[in-house]
């Protein structure tokens, strides 16, 4: 029995390596066939974005129909506004439940406010525009950027909270039984050292409700509109790069059409600078609180 064992070990050896070469292809190929895309879309609007990246496009208003030349002033501005207001209401909110789901709540409550959640999440952004006109657009009887922001926070507020509980979780749970057991509030147990054990990965989690809010147009439509002067007020129709690059990619002008890749390539721009500078501030917090 040995001796046989013996003979077959070579095979088997043969098989293992086979096994693990045709695995490490499989994962490298599943890997390739994913970024392929990716860097498809980003260089594609690279070439096609950066001819239309001139002092004008960051400085000017659109021109009015017809008209060759402007920019995008108002709606880098407006978008900043709209996307900065809704994540003042929704990342707060977002942090709360999400710290309520996981600590707080009951496990029946926790399940139904889980549900909710999964289910906001796989609605179309659409529907949830359609609900801010509802809501805020017909009694305040006009667009505005306040609608917009409300559109934008519901987007985000699932986001938000879905990671947040998540995140939590995955912090052990002797680190809480440790505070609880030196007598320390749950509350502080929770803001001092849940939260910073678990800021990297809620961090994560607001910027992928950023990039979300950040490139949405349809709730937009509904909501905020569009505008092709400066704003003066929050209570009134607000420029936004997604509905303004919606408006110029399906005009017949070239020229609207050069400025529309230009307004994307901003876009991706703008989520990746905030990408990084949060994440800078977050490790830089770390690096303190280990000292």
């Amino acid at each position: 029995m040995i001796e046989r064992r013996l003979q077959l070990s070579p095979w088997v050896e043969r098989r293992r390596r086979i096994v693990n070469v045709l695995g490490h292809a499989a994962v490298t190929l599943a890997t390739a066939v994913v970024l392929v895309p990716l860097v498809a879309v980003v260089w594609y609007t690279l070439r096609e974005g950066i001819p239309g990246l001139t002092w004008d496009f960051f400085t000017q208003l659109p021109k009015p129909v017809g008209e060759v030349g402007g920019g995008m002033a108002n709606a880098i501005v407006g978008s900043g506004i709209v996307v900065g207001l809704a994540s003042i209401v929704a990342i707060p909110l977002g942090i709360l439940a999400g710290i309520f789901i996981s600590e707080y709540a009951s496990a029946r409550f926790a399940a139904a406010i889980r549900f909710v959640t999964e289910v906001m999440l796989g609605l179309p952004s659409i529907l949830l525009g359609i609900f801010a006109y509802a809501v805020v657009v017909k009694p305040m009887g006009h667009f505005s950027a306040y609608a917009g922001a409300a559109a934008l926070a519901i987007v985000m507020l699932p986001i938000v909270i879905k990671t947040t509980e998540e995140i939590l979780r995955l912090v052990p749970r002797h680190i809480r039984e440790a505070g609880l057991a030196l007598g320390i509030p749950q509350w502080v147990v929770v803001l001092r050292i849940i939260l910073r054990a678990a800021s990297r990965g809620i961090v994560t989690g607001i910027l992928l409700a950023v990039a979300r809010a950040a490139g949405e147009t349809a709730p937009l439509l509904f909501t905020a509109l569009n505008n092709r002067f400066w704003h003066t007020t929050l209570d009134q129709p607000i420029a936004t790069l997604p509905v303004q690059i919606f408006t110029y990619a399906v005009a017949p002008y070239e020229d609207w059409h050069r400025q529309a890749w230009a307004g994307a390539l901003v876009l991706i721009g703008l989520v990746l600078v905030l990408s990084i500078v949060l994440r800078l501030v977050v490790s830089r917090t770390h690096l303190e609180h280990e000292q």
